[in-house]
């Protein structure tokens, strides 16, 4: 009987409804949002103007005068294999269909942000730094069709839908971190993925520089340190080694893409290769042999010998003297074999070197206990919000770089049937490694004191360019947009959308991704 009643009513309902809609004017269908709301990072603003479109046309120029030039010419670079135009870049007044880049007083952009604007006549983008006039571009490109990103000539047309962007970045630190001492990559890998990474607005590159496994520097005051102990990698390969000519390649090539270079030494422990190359450096005089497992916590520098010291003092020398940027990274986990006292000992003759040479210390939170002083950065790496170190650090003025390793760390399986990677932090699926928030996820850690987000891919499971973006793509972009873009903005359901989005970039750029079933791919 309810069943009979409920079923007129909906029916007598359905009538009403359908009689009210013949009479009613017809409603215009929703217009689809912009791309310019497409956008990975998240932009800080965004005003679209649906009716406007701007079309690069063969005969557009790119205008950079002074130190937007070379930011102009790395546009210039990306948009000529696909759309044949020469696209020359000149310093003069722009004309109808142009790109400019202007270097102006940033107003509260900061060093990193930037204002795009396109109307149908013009792209204009504006910062007050070229690093700001490199993030905009990257909004631009992902602006333009997927297309633009193919080293080839395609059919076009080059549009750019109309309106502004107003961004800037929430947290300056915003870092990947590259293993290349468990498996080499040679500079061209390298160099590749600093392009990808560049493209979500990451600014540092921490590249992990030695390792039990591998030695991957030339310090020319301990040559054998490359010769010898950069001769294997896991599971026995010919491993391999950057010069200092090819590391410098590596620094200034990451400079001019907005990305500073971190470089790491990780000691006392993992330190196997540097053992295996100077017999002198153990305690007992003997040389261990080369090692090509993934097992940890075994080696150590000899602590009360003089020689240690000399060795560090030389290799934080050389390094220091090749990078530019700001950070020296001296390691300091599972240093397993030294005792407390002997760590704690070490690390009081090593900071003071480290500042000596004129960088910032940065190592990974174990050394925290050695209780570095002021602007030390702590980089947490644990599986829980919380470390009893990290107040500590926090009273002392030191900054935290948060990358915990159930959230950030690339090299993980995706879940139970990833053909690479590692399980020990647990499975990452892109939801988890965008489902957290830097700024407020470590207890005693306020934001304030937070330097920044990093994603780190360790290597023991990956060998190559394809390993490392099946690992990287898409997780990269979710920990990216946390650094990025505010708190407020974080939301997995636009994000999501957002990033299915970046498929048909990724495949023009010959990215491997892994096509998460938690992502509604476009093709």
């Amino acid at each position: 009987m309810n069943r009979t009643k409920t079923s007129v009513a909906a029916l007598l309902t359905g009538v009403l409804l359908s009689g009210a809609s013949a009479l009613a004017p017809a409603v215009a269908a929703p217009e689809p949002p912009s791309p310019m709301n497409s956008v990975v990072p998240a932009p800080t603003e965004v005003r679209a103007d649906q009716g406007t479109t701007f079309e690069l046309a063969e005969g557009s120029s790119i205008n950079a005068a002074g130190a937007a030039g070379p930011v102009g010419d790395y546009l210039a670079g990306i948009l000529r294999p696909s759309t044949g135009y020469p696209l020359p870049v000149t310093g003069e007044d722009p004309s109808a269909g142009d790109i400019t880049l202007r270097l102006d007083d940033g107003g509260d952009l900061g060093p990193e942000g930037y204002r795009l604007r396109v109307t149908a006549d013009e792209v204009a983008l504006s910062a007050g730094t070229p690093g700001g006039l490199f993030n905009g571009v990257q909004t631009l490109r992902q602006l333009l069709p997927a297309a633009v990103e193919r080293d080839e000539v395609q059919p076009g047309p080059w549009t750019v839908p109309g309106g502004e962007i107003t961004d800037r970045p929430r947290f300056g630190h915003r870092a990947a971190m590259l293993d290349v001492a468990r498996h080499f990559f040679g500079v061209d890998e390298v160099k590749r993925y600093i392009d990808q990474i560049s493209l979500y607005k990451i600014n540092r590159l921490h590249l992990h520089l030695s390792d039990d496994q591998g030695w991957r520097i030339q310090i020319n005051s301990w040559p054998r340190l490359a010769t010898y102990g950069g001769s294997t990698e896991v599971g026995g390969g010919p491993g391999g080694y950057y010069t200092q000519q090819d590391y410098t390649d590596i620094v200034e090539y990451a400079a001019a893409r907005n990305i500073t270079v971190v470089p790491e030494i990780d000691l006392p422990g993992h330190t196997n290769a540097a053992l295996a190359s100077y017999a002198e450096l153990n305690c007992d005089g003997v040389a261990p042999p080369l090692y090509t497992g993934i097992e940890v916590g075994f080696s150590s520098l000899c602590v009360g010998k003089d020689i240690t010291y000399e060795f560090v003092d030389d290799v934080i020398r050389e390094l220091a003297a090749l990078t530019p940027g700001p950070y020296l990274h001296i390691g300091g986990d599972e240093a397993h074999s030294t005792t407390e006292e002997d760590y704690k000992a070490f690390m009081a003759k090593v900071l003071p070197i480290v500042q000596k040479y004129g960088k910032t210390v940065v190592g990974w939170h174990e050394y925290a206990k050695a209780g570095a002083e002021g602007d030390a950065v702590v980089q947490f790496w644990g599986t829980t919000n919380s470390d009893p170190l990290l107040p500590g650090a926090v009273a002392r003025g030191n900054k935290v770089l948060v990358s915990p390793a159930n959230k950030s760390y690339l090299d993980m399986k995706y879940d139970e049937n990833t053909p690479l990677g590692l399980k020990w932090a647990g499975y990452i699926e892109v939801a988890d490694a965008y489902g957290w928030d830097p700024g407020s996820y470590l207890q005693g850690v306020p934001e304030e004191s937070v330097l920044g987000v990093e994603a780190p891919l360790w290597s023991e499971t990956l060998e190559n360019s394809d390993h490392i973006e099946f690992m990287a793509f898409p997780r990269l972009p979710a920990i990216a947009e946390l650094g990025w873009s505010a708190a407020g903005s974080h939301d997995w359901e636009a994000f999501r959308q957002r990033l299915a989005a970046q498929g048909p970039r990724l495949t023009a750029l010959g990215v491997d991704f892994y096509r998460s079933p938690q992502v509604p791919w476009t093709e």
